[in-house]
């Protein structure tokens, strides 16, 4: 026993003089790099994703890179029948995450802490894709008309016959039943990064989600080509670490293309998701800001999207999901994180088994390829010019349908004024009133109406609804408000009482 513990302590010592050497520690626990989970995901048992600082030179990646391998030799080498420590992904997103991902045993995840080049580590999560297991497309109707269209019109869609033409779109998922006649010879495989993970869609989703983006038949962007980034396994879940993986292998595909053309167009669509993760988001971040346009889904806990990532990702657009009636689906997630509504309930698009399969699923995955498929139908569409990611995500919120969507939350419960509906490409009035451009500024003056007396005091009527206007001064006949003013109306309602109002103020402050 004696013999034992010695070498125990031998060991112990060895480890920390080779972790000292060769890369330098911070001073005392209350430096150490924080530690990230969270508290609504399933975290994966000592696997974790390392982040390494913003500022640090490439000298200090190196040398950094080089410390944890000595590290991880080392530890290996003295184990004696332990958890194997290993390297999983290394990652260099441009404007990204630097980092890698990883096993670590408790005194390697201790020495990485300790190390002044690292900014933060999280551990690696379970993300799973985002389906309701429950046949023409009833969601490509509905988002190429601003009213819900009755039964003889129901499977119509106008669209521009080039539409997605010289786009390409990346589809983060469980990968693609590529052969399938409704791509039409469109559809690749890109990468897989699961490990021992075979190169084809073992379960159908990312197929379903192609089919609406791209396909002849069930697509919105009929001309796009759909590549497979194969980040989940046939089972439909997957790992933090292999999905960031995925998207630092799109932008550096975004990129490569760009050196051959520079109005080259590149979408995302990652209809997955899991607890909230600040290296998920950061990463999608930086991918639009690299050129990537990202949708993303809400997801389906009935809850605030903004806990659960990539949904809370800024710059990428997050899809809720509504049914045929126009309501938002009962499962779908919801708050100020959900930028737009897409059809998600009983989507009828492509699947696996054979090169003509098909499936009706629902869920926010299959709402989100909607305005994947939208993005790229809108990038086709001025070929010559290179939106930002902002500006496409802003022309997607500011042309979609408003007003639409029944069975919204409560502002309180999470829901919030960025609840636009069904969108498309072209602009439409707001409705009400004398509705003038909005614009940027808080004090620009967006709706002028009539203030009148009844019985019981001094109203105006707004969409139908009449409020109090006791603060007008008497004598005053019109009322004016601001967009500043829409935001405070809003703020102040307590409830939905008066549902029209909040639907049309919601309208004014988009």
């Amino acid at each position: 026993m004696l013999a034992r513990l010695l070498h125990a302590t031998l060991l112990a010592a060895a480890f920390l003089a080779v972790t000292s050497e060769a890369s330098p520690m911070r001073h005392g626990a209350i430096d150490m790099a924080p530690l990230m989970s969270s508290t609504t995901a399933d975290a994966i048992p000592d696997h974790y994703l390392v982040v390494l600082k913003d500022e640090i030179s490439a000298d200090h990646v190196a040398e950094h890179h080089n410390w944890l391998a000595t590290t991880l030799a080392f530890r290996a080498a003295s184990a004696d029948g332990e958890m194997a420590d290993q390297i999983k992904h290394v990652y260099n997103v441009p404007n990204g995450v630097r980092g890698y991902a990883g096993r670590f045993s408790a005194d390697v995840l201790h020495a990485i802490r300790n190390s002044p080049h690292v900014a933060y580590v999280e551990q690696d999560q379970v993300v799973r894709a985002l389906g309701v297991q429950n046949d023409a497309p009833w969601g490509l109707s509905r988002i190429s008309h601003r009213n819900k269209p009755d039964t003889a019109h129901y499977s119509e869609y106008p669209f521009a016959e080039n539409a997605g033409e010289g786009v390409t779109v990346y589809v983060v998922d469980t990968g693609i039943n590529y052969n399938h006649v409704d791509f039409e010879g469109r559809a690749s495989w890109g990468i897989t990064i699961p490990r021992r993970a075979s190169d084809r869609d073992g379960n159908g989703h990312g197929t379903h989600c192609a089919g609406t983006i791209a396909g002849k038949r069930f697509g919105v962007a009929k001309k796009a080509k759909v590549v497979a980034v194969k980040v989940l396994g046939d089972n439909g879940s997957g790992s933090t670490s292999d999905v960031i993986k995925g998207i630092e292998w799109v932008v550096e595909q975004h990129q490569e293309r760009r050196k051959k053309d520079k109005h080259a167009k590149s979408v995302a669509n990652s209809s997955l998701g899991g607890g909230k993760s600040r290296v998920m988001d950061s990463t999608v971040n930086a991918a639009v800001e690299a050129g990537v346009h990202f949708a993303v889904a809400a997801g389906n806990d009935a809850t605030n999207a903004c806990n659960s990532s990539p949904a809370a990702a800024e710059k990428a657009i997050t899809v809720g999901a509504t049914s045929q009636n126009d309501a938002m689906a009962y499962f779908s997630n919801y708050g100020k994180c959900v930028d737009v509504f897409a059809p998600g309930h009983n989507i009828l698009s492509t699947w696996t088994g054979s090169n003509t399969a098909t499936n009706t699923i629902s869920g926010t995955s299959m709402a989100a390829p909607h305005v994947a498929g939208l993005a790229a139908y809108v990038l086709s569409q001025h070929p010559n010019k290179d939106f930002t990611g902002e500006e496409l995500k802003a022309h997607i919120v500011k042309t979609a349908t408003k007003g639409k969507i029944t069975g919204l939350p409560k502002p309180k419960e999470g829901g919030g004024p960025k609840q636009p509906t069904l969108p498309w490409p072209f602009p439409w009035p707001n409705p009400g009133g004398d509705a003038g451009d909005a614009g940027e500024s808080p004090n620009v003056l967006i709706y002028t109406g009539k203030v009148r007396k009844n019985k019981k005091g001094r109203k105006a009527s707004i969409a139908g609804v009449e409020i109090e206007v006791e603060e007008v001064a008497e004598g005053v006949k019109d009322i004016k408000l601001t967009k500043e003013d829409a935001r405070r109306m809003l703020a102040d309602l307590e409830d939905r009482a008066e549902e029209g109002l909040w639907a049309w103020l919601q309208n004014l402050v988009l």
